[in-house]
């Protein structure tokens, strides 16, 4: 088996994104959303890889196994977005998602980014665990960023404070 590859994300994947984004919300979440209601999934680089943001993917062979985005809302702040791996490659095993959370913040790192926050549903304990272990901390609604991008599934809300943080 491949090893796992992360790389920027270009519209030749928009198709292989869009799928997987949309079945692990659907299909194993039942969050009934579809890629149509996400607007932001066909157009990646106008909407993420503009100002200091940016959008990965994680490949295992031609797969795309995982996604993270980073969007860049001004003050030194960013939203953490898209962030989604495939069931059968989440775990230490192929350490995806820490690869696309270690990638997004030594991006934000260079690119001076101080903040960052992000917006998890109820469902996705999984992820909510996953965000603790690596040092976001659980904040209320209101203290997020006026122009944090708000999304009606999201009741859990985190902050990352990168002020202190050392590229490794």
């Amino acid at each position: 088996m491949s090893q796992p590859k992360i790389e920027t994300y270009t519209d030749i994947y928009k198709s292989l994104v869009g799928s997987l984004i949309v079945s692990i919300q659907k299909d194993e979440f039942g969050i009934p959303i579809t890629l149509a209601m996400q607007p932001d999934l066909n157009q990646i680089p106008g909407y993420y890889q503009v100002k200091n943001g940016n959008f990965w993917i994680a490949k295992v062979g031609e797969e795309v196994a995982g996604t993270i985005a980073l969007l860049d809302i001004g003050n030194g702040q960013a939203a953490l977005r898209k962030m989604f791996v495939a069931k059968p490659y989440r775990g230490k095993v192929f350490g995806i998602g820490q690869g696309l959370l270690d990638t997004l913040i030594n991006w934000a790192i260079q690119k001076d980014i101080k903040e960052i926050f992000l917006g998890t549903t109820a469902k996705f304990l999984g992820a909510q665990r996953f965000y603790e272990k690596n040092g976001f901390i659980e904040i209320a609604k209101e203290q997020l960023p006026q122009q944090f991008p708000l999304m009606a599934v999201d009741v859990k809300f985190y902050k990352y404070a990168l002020q202190d943080k050392i590229i490794s």
